[in-house]
């Protein structure tokens, strides 16, 4: 599995910084390429007229991609507990306005502790990517499958990470080669866990690169009737802690759980999302941060274009947010 390796070394110290406007034209505003129509594939109220059924996807999926003619590195992005994969189209508008393509499977509806289930999912949608999502883009828009990146926020964070693991034992010919991994506020509060509490203990295959993105007022309660989102010791800490290097680590503050979601989210899951986590002023800021940093670090390890990561980490690019973490181990 390729991958391109950073040549630059930024601190590896917790330090403060950004400040409270974007750069125009930066990572963090929308990139040049035109997105077309964020598509659902698979529910109950769409479908693929001009596809046969056997390259329906496994589970529906939500798929962005640039409407220019070329071929794209691909995300898998999947969705928190009890969310919609619909919550995460502005976030997915982001990405794709910069060259890549996004998939996000809805990998549930209901659920339970044991997220077996989703990483089995998972590893469908994996193998069902090769042969079926090239019959859901433009004739000309290619998906690069040997640029593949596995991200995730809040339990599929969690998800996202046990079936980067799980690929060390795959025997299987179909299984997905996966050239990263990120975690947007990942959370491992369900069975079977995946931390272990010993620092750098994830074994990936081949020294994946790794990203975690943490908010700070996850590990807070929003009111005594829920939990905190993100609570601490099993949050974005614990996650980048276990990592080993290259391993890139971002905590933004003043901002929760949630504030990577799209500004409306519907239905009663998506007023949830507004009440149960202790949240920011507004998501724009958080979800456009997030949004740059995923495509910084992208182009940085699967296109070997180091630049804007760099000018992140080491403070030379003005932020959305203000980050309260900011670590680095390569």
């Amino acid at each position: 599995m390729a991958m391109a390796s950073l040549s630059f070394h930024p601190p590896s110290v917790t330090v403060a910084g950004g400040s409270a406007t974007a750069t125009a034209g930066n990572v963090f505003e929308m990139g040049k390429f035109t997105v077309g129509p964020i598509e659902e594939v698979g529910s109950a109220s769409t479908c693929c007229l001009n596809c046969a059924g056997r390259f329906a996807p496994p589970k529906p999926v939500v798929i962005g991609h640039p409407e220019e003619d070329g071929e794209f590195p691909v995300v898998l992005l999947m969705h928190g507990y009890l969310l919609c994969n619909t919550f995460y189209r502005q976030l997915i508008r982001h990405i794709v306005s910069h060259g890549f393509i996004v998939v996000a499977p809805q990998l549930y509806t209901v659920t339970c502790q044991d997220t077996g289930a989703e990483i089995k999912a998972l590893a469908a949608i994996g193998e069902w990517l090769p042969e079926g999502l090239r019959h859901y883009l433009p004739a000309k828009v290619s998906p690069n499958l040997k640029k593949l990146a596995l991200a995730g926020h809040s339990r599929g964070g969690k998800v996202a990470f046990a079936f980067a693991l799980a690929l060390n034992k795959s025997t299987s010919s179909t299984a997905p080669k996966v050239s990263a991994i990120i975690g947007l506020d990942p959370v491992d509060g369900s069975r079977p866990p995946i931390l272990t509490g010993v620092s750098e203990s994830f074994d990936f295959v081949s020294a994946m690169p790794v990203l975690v993105i943490g908010s700070g007022l996850g590990e807070l309660q929003r009111n005594p009737l829920f939990p905190p989102c993100g609570p601490k010791g099993v949050n974005h800490e614990e996650f980048f802690k276990e990592c080993r290097s290259p391993a890139h680590y971002m905590v933004v503050k003043d901002y929760g759980h949630m504030d990577l979601l799209d500004d409306e989210t519907r239905g009663i899951r998506g007023k949830g999302s507004y009440c149960m986590c202790k949240n920011g002023e507004s998501r724009g800021p958080m979800r456009s941060f997030v949004g740059g940093a995923v495509v910084a670090f992208l182009k940085a390890y699967l296109e070997g274009k180091e630049e804007d990561l760099r000018a992140i980490e080491d403070g030379s690019l003005s932020l959305p947010v203000q980050l309260q973490t900011l670590q680095v181990r390569l």
